[in-house]
């Protein structure tokens, strides 16, 4: 079976096939693109981005992410967990929000800096 994709390792945006019985990829002007269709179509996983509530700062919300890619099919239960936390101020860039989250070894992140208010 075949796969088509474009790749977004890098501007250029090729054109991927991903052959999936052959596990092998063809369209890909670098090895970040071959890497890239095998992991998409085989193991795909997305750095998630969202915000936390946060008391007493001088921002409203506190931006976070994740400091690695976490697999694809746990993004809802991730933003579920995120959207349950509240942080108080002062927050540093790179602070953890959330430890190791559902045991993947992947942490949330304040991408953000806070101050008190």
């Amino acid at each position: 079976m075949k796969k088509e994709l474009i790749c977004i390792s890098c501007p250029r945006g090729c054109h991927l096939v991903v052959d999936t019985d052959e596990k092998s990829v063809t369209g890909n002007a670098c090895k970040r693109g071959e890497a890239y269709g095998l992991s998409e179509v085989f193991d795909p996983v997305r750095v998630i981005t969202s915000v936390v509530k946060i008391k007493n700062a001088d921002i409203k919300m506190l931006p976070v992410k994740t400091d690695k890619p976490l697999k694809k099919e746990l993004n809802f239960e991730c933003i579920k967990a995120i959207n349950k936390v509240t942080v108080e101020a002062p927050v540093r860039i790179g602070d953890i929000i959330i430890e190791n989250i559902f045991g993947t070894g992947v942490n949330i992140v304040a991408s953000k800096n806070a101050f008190k208010a």
